[in-house]
């Protein structure tokens, strides 16, 4: 194992210096970067932040879809010393100022899709200016020695997505995330695969992939933005052999038949399916999807890193729906009522990835973290007696109606097991007598299946509370910016479209 100095020079060194480090499909053209020419670009990147006069410890805020240059700016900056911060640019202009504001950025780095979002007085360099404003006149070319992050040194800012409220800014560890990339490029993990990433890079699943992928000596395969055909596309004409996803885009690849139809995808040998909860209907479509891979169902979260779960210590084979056993280095606990439960609870951890907090919110850092330093993550699992652990539910995803606990995975999976649908998303409305009830959105593999069909299958497959007492079938389902279905707006759908007399019908 190799324990770099710093993440943005944390860069496997092939054997060949020419060997692939990135294969970039974001324009009308496809760019490819080796090992060499890349770590060329991120020194001279880091350069220029200095000859901009930016110091150690200062912000720099990066607002663009993914690309090559994306990943410079983020690296260069962190060789630096500078705190990226990656800025999703689907959300609102208002928001977009308030994250950079938050921030404190220094500079924005974008591309020409964006810049109309930087406000006007904040200095910008665009990743498309060809001019002396512009991204390539910034990068200075010659060598450069990376600063030597120190304990509790901030290395990144990830904001979340704010469904729960405004976004929060998740300060990670420079040196804890250093160890996190250590972790993730050992002798026990994937070395040198060509992994395709369509994830956003303002997301951690999609930065730290690529972070890994160049820390295994890989080859990253960069998508724009996820577009389910296309990252088929890329997958056969490329010979990807890694793919993650979260579930989301498995179920939306798995609709493009025509598009499957004419694609080999023979070559990729591991799907990782995480950030979110998957089921057993969806794993199983992954394994149809890609007959050669080994499909592993992954967990993680911002705020607690992405070292949660590891093999079983004795080697015994990881059940389909399980995430894994702890982590050796990692101390994971599950709490009910503030007593540790051998069996289900809500996850808490402690690891040297953990966050070191939200950026300007002491209070709701303070909440986040147990008197004894261990992160409660909201999530409910349960352990078996192996010692594996399986998601159940977020903790405020679980609604009581009729005063039975009803947690919207458990109903989705019901649902997911009628032949006739691909996809479902549960969520709460109020009621009056029962407090609150389940209704469902269903994206239908035919329009034979109905309504009162689906609610049959699921008073039958599961106990009578928890069947959904509406259901609505979409073409899709509609998806946040981190491609995870929208929660959110699909219960304000749901309040919309309920009359007062149908909303209190139970």
């Amino acid at each position: 194992m190799t324990l770099y100095a710093n993440l943005g020079a944390a860069f496997c060194e092939p054997q060949d210096s020419q060997r692939q480090a990135m294969v970039d499909l974001s324009g009308p053209s496809v760019r490819t970067f080796t090992y060499a020419r890349l770590q060329q670009l991120c020194k001279a990147a880091a350069r220029g932040f200095v000859k901009k006069g930016l110091r150690r410890g200062e912000f720099i805020a990066i607002l663009s879809a993914n690309r090559t240059e994306y990943l410079v700016a983020a690296f260069g900056a962190l060789q630096a010393g500078l705190v990226p911060v990656p800025v999703n640019h689907k959300l609102p202009s208002q928001a977009i100022e308030h994250l950079l504001v938050d921030s404190g950025a220094r500079i924005v780095l974008c591309d020409s899709g964006c810049e109309d979002l930087v406000p006007p007085a904040t200095p910008r360099i665009s990743f498309d200016d060809a001019g002396p404003d512009g991204f390539e006149a910034f990068l200075d070319f010659g060598e450069f020695e990376c600063t030597r992050p120190e304990p509790g040194e901030v290395g990144l800012v990830i904001y979340t997505s704010g469904s729960t409220g405004r976004p929060k800014g998740v300060m990670f560890p420079h040196l804890g995330h250093l160890w996190a990339l250590d972790q993730r490029t050992n002798a026990n993990s994937p070395v040198g695969e060509k992994t395709l990433v369509a994830a956003p890079l303002y997301h951690q699943n999609g930065l730290a992939s690529c972070q890994s992928a160049l820390g295994s000596g890989g080859t990253i395969v960069l998508l724009p933005g996820f577009v389910a055909a296309t990252f088929i596309e890329a997958i056969a004409e490329h010979r990807v052999t890694m793919v993650t996803a979260v579930p989301t885009m498995i179920a939306m690849i798995a609709r493009e038949h025509a598009t499957l139809a004419k694609a080999d995808l023979g070559s990729v040998r591991i799907v990782r399916v995480s950030s979110a909860p998957s089921t057993p209907e969806l794993l199983a479509q992954a394994r149809r999807m890609f007959p050669n891979a080994k499909v592993v169902n992954g967990f993680g979260t911002t705020e607690g890193g992405p070292i949660f779960f590891g093999p079983h210590p004795e080697g015994k084979p990881q059940p389909d729906m399980s995430v894994g056993c702890a982590h050796p280095q990692v101390t994971l606990r599950l709490m009910r009522d503030g007593v540790e439960m051998q069996d289900q609870g809500v996850m808490q951890i402690r690891s040297r990835a953990l966050m070191l907090g939200y950026r300007n919110m002491p209070e709701a850092s303070a909440r986040a973290f147990t008197a004894d330093g261990f992160y409660d993550t909201g999530d409910i699992f349960r352990r078996d007696a192996d010692g594996f652990f399986y998601f159940v539910s977020r903790a405020d995803d679980m609604f009581t109606c009729g005063g039975e606990n009803i947690f919207p995975s458990a109903v989705e999976a019901v649902l997911l097991r009628h032949p006739q649908v691909d996809e479902a998303c549960v969520v709460a409305v109020p009621d009056d007598i029962k407090g609150h009830k389940p209704v469902a959105f269903v994206v239908r593999r035919s329009p034979s299946l109905t309504e009162e069909e689906l609610k049959r299958h699921a008073l039958e497959n599961a106990p009578a509370y928890q069947h959904p007492r509406r259901i609505w079938f979409m073409p899709a389902l509609p998806l946040a910016s981190t491609n995870k279905v929208d929660r959110r707006l699909l219960v304000q759908q749901a309040l919309s479209q309920l009359s007062p007399l149908q909303a209190h019908n139970t």
